[in-house]
Formats: C-alpha cells, sequence, structure tokens
C-alpha cells in the first residue's frame, strides 16, 4: 500500500491520540447529563466547566463568555442571525467580505431576503481586506462588521486589530470567523477588540461535531438553538460531553505546541513554495506570500484543470483540495479566487496544500516531485497550452 501524505488540514485534521483519550471515558464511564442534579452527573459538568476554562484562557477571555456549539458553521450563523435579531431596532445594516467562507456568506443572503441590507468588502490581490472601504461602508445604521481571521483559502491574514479598533470606534460589534486560525496564531480578543468569535474543534486535531461562539459580556443576542436552559439558557441541547472534553484537550495542546509547531510549518510551507514556484512554470502563489496562515500555500497553474490534478494527485497518495471542502461538489471557481481578480480559467487550476505537525520535508519534496510530473503531463494534452507555447516561440 502506498503510503499517505494527507496535505487537507484546512478540511479537516486527524484527532490526535491524546484527544480521543481525554475523550473515551465520557462515552461510557462518566455518561451524566450534565444537567441533571445527582452526584454521578457532577464529574460531565466539571468536565465542561474545565474545557470551557482552558478555552476562554487561550483566548484571554471570560469562561462565560464562551458558549458551545455543534461547529463553526452553526457559530457563524448564531452571530449574524441573533445580532440581526437583537439590533434591528438600531439597523438593518451589516459589513462584510466577499471572500468569506459560505457559512457567513450564506447567511448574509438569508438576510437579505429579510430585509437586511449587507456591503461586501473587496480584497487587494494578496486577499487582504481594503480596510479604507470597509470604515467609509459604515453607516448610523451598521450593526455588525464580520471579517474572517484568516482566509480558509488562500491563508491570507487579516488586520483584525485595525478592524476591531474601526469597530469599536463606530460602536459596531465585531465578529470573526477564526475557524483557520484558532490554534494557528495567537489570539487575544481584548487586545483585537472582538466582540464575538467563531471556533471549530475539528481544524486542530480536536474532534468533529463541536465548536464554540466566543461572546463578549454585554453583547445582546439571543438563543439561536431553543429548548432547554443550556449554555445558560443561550443554547439548547443536551452538552455534547466528549466532544468538548475533545475540544478542551485539542486547544490545551494547540496553544502549549503553537510556537514550535508552526516555525516548522512555515519552514515546510516556505520550501513548498518556493520550489513550486521555481520549478512550474506559468504558476502563481495565492495569497499573501509571508502574511499567511502557517500551514498553507495555494497555487494556480495555467493550462490547467484543478479537478485533474487532484485526481492525479490522489493516485500517488496525496489528499489535497483545490478550495474549500464546503464547495468540492461545485463546477464554479472559487469566490475566493475571482474576488482576488484572477480570470475563470487560472482560477480553476488552483491546487491548496495545508500542512500538518506531522508533514516532513521528505513529504514536501515527493509532492513537489508529483505536482511538476502531472502539470507536464496535463499540459501536453492541452490544446491551449499547445497553442501558448507555439506563440511564444515566434
Amino acid at each position: 500500500m502506498k503510503k499517505l501524505i494527507y496535505l487537507d488540514n484546512a478540511a479537516t485534521t486527524k484527532t490526535s491520540e491524546e484527544v480521543v483519550a481525554a475523550m473515551l471515558p465520557y462515552f461510557t464511564e462518566y455518561y451524566g447529563n450534565p444537567s441533571s442534579v445527582y452526584e454521578f452527573a457532577s464529574e460531565s459538568k466539571k468536565a465542561v466547566s474545565n474545557a470551557r476554562r482552558t478555552i476562554a484562557e487561550t483566548l484571554g477571555a471570560q469562561e462565560n463568555e464562551i458558549y458551545f456549539t455543534a461547529g463553526g458553521s452553526e457559530a457563524d450563523n448564531w452571530a449574524l442571525k441573533a445580532t440581526a435579531e437583537a439590533y434591528q431596532s438600531k439597523g438593518k445594516h451589516i459589513i462584510t467580505t466577499k471572500i468569506e467562507h459560505h457559512a457567513i456568506l450564506h447567511t448574509a443572503e438569508y438576510l437579505e431576503k429579510r430585509g437586511f441590507e449587507i456591503t461586501y468588502i473587496g480584497v487587494d490581490e494578496n486577499g487582504v481586506v481594503k480596510v479604507d472601504e470597509l470604515e467609509k461602508a459604515i453607516r448610523p445604521d451598521t450593526i455588525l462588521i464580520s471579517v474572517m481571521f484568516a482566509n480558509n483559502e488562500i491563508g491570507t491574514i487579516q488586520p483584525i486589530k485595525e478592524i476591531g479598533e474601526i469597530a469599536k470606534k463606530h460602536g459596531v460589534l465585531f465578529h470573526t470567523d477564526a475557524v483557520q486560525a484558532y490554534g494557528q496564531l495567537p489570539i487575544n480578543v481584548d487586545e483585537l477588540h472582538i466582540d464575538m468569535l467563531s471556533s471549530s474543534g475539528h481544524k486542530l486535531n480536536g474532534p468533529k461535531g463541536i465548536g464554540f461562539l466566543y461572546i463578549r459580556k454585554g453583547v445582546k443576542i439571543r438563543s439561536f438553538v431553543h429548548g432547554g436552559a443550556q449554555e445558560r439558557k443561550r443554547r439548547a441541547g443536551t452538552e455534547n460531553v466528549p466532544g468538548i472534553v475533545g475540544y478542551g484537550k485539542a486547544a490545551e495542546i494547540a496553544a502549549k505546541t503553537m510556537k514550535e509547531r508552526t516555525a516548522k510549518e512555515i519552514e515546510l510551507r516556505d520550501h513548498l513554495i518556493d520550489r513550486v514556484l521555481a520549478e512550474v512554470p506559468y504558476t502563481r502563489l495565492n495569497g499573501h506570500r509571508t502574511n499567511r496562515l502557517p500551514n498553507n500555500a495555494n497555487f494556480s497553474f495555467q493550462f490547467v484543470e484543478g479537478e485533474s490534478l487532484l485526481i492525479l494527485l490522489d493516485n500517488n497518495g496525496i489528499c489535497a483540495s483545490s478550495g474549500s471542502a464546503c464547495t468540492s461538489g461545485s463546477l464554479d471557481p472559487s469566490h475566493v479566487l475571482l474576488a482576488i481578480g484572477l480570470p475563470h480559467e487560472i482560477a480553476h487550476g488552483s491546487l491548496r496544500l495545508t500542512l500538518s505537525a506531522e508533514t516532513t520535508m521528505e513529504d514536501i519534496d515527493f509532492v513537489v516531485d508529483c505536482i511538476k510530473q502531472i502539470i507536464e503531463r496535463l499540459r501536453s494534452m492541452s490544446p491551449l497550452y499547445e497553442d501558448f507555447v507555439k506563440k511564444n516561440q515566434k
């Protein structure tokens, strides 16, 4: 069996053995409902509190500002829909960007159909939000700014502190989708003036089906899921105790290992980028060259279809993607790549590689060697490439 090289960690990560070990007792040994009053349930309740405290500490937040959800998409939906409902007496204007995850963009479309006005801010060629444009878009009826911390496709990190300061100056709530950034970048919600933050456990070696929404104390948004009184009456439903425990352990490990782990990822990422750009002609790097997630590299190859590239990489035991896993069934080019100015034909030839702590230099070199061979093979079958070469030989 050929070796598996997994380079799609932006889509999901392997749940670490330490996380699984921490979760196991809460399936069969301490399985009590944390909302129950008897002593047996107290172990589950204590475990949830410990995980909440651990996560809060990683953000410089208070324990009672962390609300567990079923994942990042729910947290994004909650932040936008509940803010819209709670603050609509002030106004119905929300600002976001053209490169957000679809959990934000589709929620924004939902709100537009219900009478809210959404302004979508553009980005520059590196995917950095145009902050001047954002500030000019603020109006007296603006109630929320939602800008992702770092882009899930091209890895560009946004000027979150500057945006947070602008939002605070104008008295507007600020939400950030930090699903890709949490566990990869240091985040302090007070220093960055963040009012709400979304995250998801399976992006940092935690389990799937668990996330959280940080809600700053004083932000008056209501329940998103109605039913029982869980999560201080703000998110109904029996707590996913094993998932919460697992997320707490994953967050703890990510915080402790962040400096050393991301330094290694940056070294491998830069080696990957340098080799691909030097050895594969007619290739461009998407996203900012240095101000990007430590583990993210995104390329566009001219005269190549991304889907064919992914299939041939898979044949070599390499797991990669052409963008967000949430849109993998779509034939349309990435909205992110179009937003940074790429034409459709180049956007279609994109490849996203996202590393993990387990990725080695040998893995990277093998992947680059495969990419070179595959690109050469695909271009040899492309009439467009053949015409391009002929024109340039004249």
